[in-house]
């Protein structure tokens, strides 16, 4: 069949395929049923957002869209920009940015400091992390799959980092994407403080529970 096939009409006719008769289920004499006759069926569309997060659950990525697409207009009202932005934006320019976590580093040279590489539909962007800002924010640091962050833009040539000063989990904004796209109206139901309000005010997860819409990106790459 062609790769261009929604998902939801791929799995359909999955189902109606007719495999082979099982040797276990020959030898006990059972009757074969014949394939249902799904032609008429209608399927609802499946949302854009909704393809990729289930593309993202099995594969680790997707060729149809990058997931932050969906979420770049809440992002935007909350003052974050597109990580492409760094490279045109001022050295020392306080900057703020959201994006998928895909690598946090902490090598045993840099006295603490923790590396992360987030990236969103236009590129990736470097964050350093101080210790005092690793001690502050520490679960947000470990368990975010979805970061913000707000800093100092920090330019060495072509070397672009943007030093943290306070983070932000966003992981829980994945699960709009399950749900086909994310409704800027429920934006301040999601019990997530601001950029520029202390992360610390954030109502506390119930320990042991995974933040919902942390199952559809998969982990990062993490060295310790």
């Amino acid at each position: 069949g062609s790769l261009k096939t929604p998902r939801r009409e791929a799995g359909w006719r999955a189902l109606a395929l007719s495999g082979p008769d099982l040797p276990l289920f020959e030898a006990a004499g059972g009757e074969r049923r014949s394939a249902p006759d799904l032609s008429g069926v209608r399927l609802p569309k499946m949302a854009l957002s909704e393809e990729v997060a289930r593309d993202y659950v099995h594969l680790s990525l997707s060729l149809k869209a990058h997931p932050m697409s969906f979420l770049r207009s809440h992002f935007n009202s909350y003052g974050y920009r597109p990580c492409g932005q760094l490279l045109t934006a001022k050295n020392g320019a306080r900057f703020g940015l959201a994006g998928l976590v895909l690598v946090r580093q902490r090598p045993g040279s840099a006295k603490g400091v923790i590396f992360a590489t987030l990236e969103d539909e236009t590129g990736i962007a470097n964050v350093v992390i101080w210790q005092n800002m690793f001690q502050r924010y520490r679960k947000t640091v470990i368990g975010s799959k979805l970061l913000g962050v707000v800093g100092r833009l920090q330019r060495e040539g072509e070397v672009i980092h943007l030093v943290a000063e306070q983070l932000v989990d966003w992981t829980s904004a994945l699960s709009r994407l399950s749900e086909g796209g994310f409704d800027p109206s429920l934006a301040h139901a999601d019990e997530i403080v601001r950029p520029g309000a202390d992360a610390r005010q954030k109502p506390a997860r119930a320990k042991g529970l995974i933040a919902p819409g942390a199952e559809i990106i998969p982990a990062s790459r993490d060295f310790h």
